[in-house]
This record gives C-alpha cells, structure tokens and sequence, in this order.
C-alpha cells in the first residue's frame, strides 16, 4: 500500500514538473514593458472571468475567460500574436496549453498578470 502511494506521488510530481516546462516552452513571459510594446500590434485577451474583467482590465484588451475559451476559439486568428493576462499569471499558462494544443503559435503572457500591472485600465 505505501509502495503504491509512493508511486502516484512521484507520477504526480513529474506529471506537474511536465506540464510546466511544456507551458514554458509554448509562452513566452514578458514583462510589463515587454509586453506593453507588443500588445498594440497583438489580440489582447484577458482570460479572468466576467466580474474580475468588469472590475478593471488593460485597455483595449477582449474578455475570453479560461473556462470558455474552448468554445469561443473561432474568436481568436492563428495569424496573428496572442497576448495573455490573468490575475496573476497561472491560468496563463493552462490557456497557451489549449490554444497551442489547438495550432495556435505565438503566444504570450504578462509576467505577475493584472494585478502587477501599471498602465492604463478601464472598469465597467
């Protein structure tokens, strides 16, 4: 019974540890001015959910919460670069993992998400 345990907790930590190196290898992390100078010329998406997004978000930038965002893909163009924020960057990554596991390429994340932010915002 311990070996076993064991064994689902060691599968469960390299399971974590591979999720993240891959996330890391499909999303680029920028940081604020990075990504300030990108994401004009990008789909700006905040990927919090509606009440967070109505609360303040970057302006310019479309609401496609996480937890919708497997249906509203057709909403996003291939063709162009995905800049990503969330509250504080970890549903970041589980969207870069749908959008690229769906084709999508060049996608990007602001590091420490909105809640770092400094620019301007807009609140609804």
């Amino acid at each position: 019974m311990m070996e076993i345990l064991l064994i689902l907790s060691l599968a469960l930590v390299v399971f974590v540890v591979y999720k993240y190196i891959k996330s890391r290898r499909i999303l680029t992390t920028l940081t604020e001015d990075e990504f300030r100078q990108g994401y004009r010329k990008a789909q700006l998406i905040d990927i919090r959910e509606p009440k967070e997004f109505q609360g303040g978000h970057i302006l310019g930038a479309r609401n496609i919460p996480l937890s919708q965002m497997r249906n509203r893909l057709m909403e996003i163009r291939k063709d162009q670069p995905i800049y990503l924020y969330c509250q504080n960057g970890a549903r970041s990554g589980r969207a870069a993992m749908l959008l690229n596991k769906k084709g999508y390429q060049d996608i990007y994340q602001l590091k420490g998400g909105f809640k770092k932010w400094t620019g301007k915002i807009k609140k609804k």
